[in-house]
């Protein structure tokens, strides 16, 4: 018979290769900008508030803050790396300077909030109970707006009924990522794990949805774009050789 804690751990197991999958399944999104040389229209929000999120839960499952949950922290603290590098391509990258100090002026507060967080709760705060529902609550905060980032993403699929510039891998791994954690929560029942995950496994269903529903009209549009774009490449004339009229006088 399996117990509760064996179950626990096989789904913080999972937990953690399906959490390290979503952090890498913008691989192929990063893997366009760099060939471009561009951003594009592609947000670096999500990234953003995953970084500094992926700091918050890091802490929480420290064994003196919430003991028994140092799976929590090895997935995140890979999460960590993953995603700095998603945001140093995204410093390199971005189109203008001015959005470029805009990450870097972020990446620091985030930095900063996380030490004066980490340094307060530690001499403030005592015992693992305390710790565990000042950092929890505010894991909540952090993973609920994670998921949510790509509200504003899917509300311009929704205007321009492309989902072009929402990458699926990430939605997709995102309700997988949510409804894993969201289990692990349920068995020791930790209403931290449980809340945000719960809902971030909505959000990501919801852009599951808007996949399914604007899938055949991105296809559309990105096949009208490249037919323009062919037009317009056939219709410029050779640069070299001679002319017609240098033929003649030939």
């Amino acid at each position: 018979m399996v117990t509760g804690d064996v179950a626990r751990s096989v789904l913080g197991v999972i937990g953690n290769v399906i959490s390290i999958i979503l952090f890498l399944s913008t691989v192929p999104t990063f893997y366009k900008i760099w060939k471009k040389k561009s951003v594009e229209q592609f947000s670096p929000v999500p990234y953003l508030v995953t970084f500094v999120n992926c700091g918050l839960w890091v802490f929480y499952g420290l064994p003196f803050v919430h003991p028994h949950s140092l799976l929590v922290t090895t997935t995140n603290g890979a999460g960590i790396a993953i995603e700095s590098v998603y945001l140093l391509l995204f410093i390199i990258y971005s189109d203008s300077s001015k959005k470029r100090i805009r990450v870097i002026v972020v990446v620091v507060m985030e930095i900063i909030f996380l030490g004066v967080l980490f340094v307060l709760v530690l001499t403030i705060a005592h015992g693992t109970k305390l710790r565990s529902a000042i950092i929890g609550s505010i894991c909540i905060a952090g993973n609920i707006s994670m998921y949510a980032s790509p509200l504003a993403v899917m509300k311009m699929v929704i205007k321009t009924k492309s989902v072009e510039y929402m990458p699926f891998l990430l939605s997709l791994f995102c309700f997988a990522n949510g409804v894993c954690w969201f289990s692990y929560g349920l068995i020791r029942f930790d209403p931290f794990v449980v809340v945000p995950n719960g809902i971030g496994a909505l959000f990501a269903l919801a852009q599951l949805c808007l996949y399914a529903i604007f899938y055949k009209s991105t296809q559309r549009i990105i096949a009208e774009r490249r037919a323009k774009n062919e037009l317009s490449l056939g219709n410029v004339a050779p640069s070299t050789g001679p002319n017609n009229s240098q033929i003649q006088s030939i």
